[in-house]
């Protein structure tokens, strides 16, 4: 499994949990590599002005099985980013999965990714902000409701924050297997909120059915 993690100026630091997750995997199997890419290689501001590298730029990212798109306020801006919204749409003609957490979920819907999909992303903010499902919905069209994770084939959409944690538990268990999932999850001790998350939200998989895509629930 082979995973680029897209990164942008203000970025929410804990977005990039799912470095972390992935990061602690690596313990549990050899069949994971990752790397970091955004607009340019070199250094990226995050939201509270920590300074993180991206190991590739996307002129030159190498071909991956999953491109994971993280979310944060710079997201506004990305979603007019015609370099950001080309690299997604080149990577998704050439059958990469492209994952989302958080509102990393909005510009994916920008590239038209989301188009005629279900879609989820963060649905928790403090006032006077406006919800980023609401967002989803109304400026962009998309079918969107609250879910730990919405799996739509070569398109995957996660929940907010934390919940980029099991979006990436769950791209684990999809490529490599529920055992190595479970035992990421058992070493960074997130084995109870995992399960807890799992109680609280659906996560939502499409499944053909007659030629249409109907959603079904399910859990690892």
């Amino acid at each position: 499994m082979k995973v680029a993690v897209v990164l942008y100026e203000a970025v929410e630091p804990v977005d990039l949990a799912v470095v972390g997750v992935l990061s602690m995997a690596k313990r549990i199997t050899d069949d994971l590599e990752y790397f970091t890419v955004a607009e340019t290689e070199g250094p990226v501001v995050l939201q509270n002005g920590l300074t993180v590298h991206a190991d590739y730029a996307f002129a030159n990212a190498p071909a991956v099985d999953v491109v994971i798109v993280t979310g944060g306020p710079g997201w506004t801006r990305q979603t007019n980013n015609k370099s950001m919204l080309g690299f997604l749409r080149s990577r998704a003609a050439e059958n990469e999965c492209i994952a989302s957490v958080c509102t990393g979920a909005m510009i994916l819907a920008a590239a038209g990714l989301l188009d005629g999909k279900p879609a989820t992303t963060k649905s928790q903010v403090a006032p006077p902000e406006i919800s980023p499902l609401s967002v989803l919905s109304e400026r962009f069209g998309i079918d969107s409701s609250e879910a730990l994770v919405i799996d739509a084939g070569n398109i995957v959409t996660g929940g907010g924050v934390t919940l980029g944690i099991d979006t990436t538990l769950y791209l684990l268990a999809r490529y490599l297997g529920e055992d190595v999932a479970s035992e990421t999850a058992r070493i960074m001790e997130y084995k109870a909120a995992r399960q807890a998350n799992m109680d609280r939200l659906p996560i939502q998989i499409l499944t053909e059915s007659d030629g249409q895509c109907t959603p079904a629930l399910t859990q690892p």
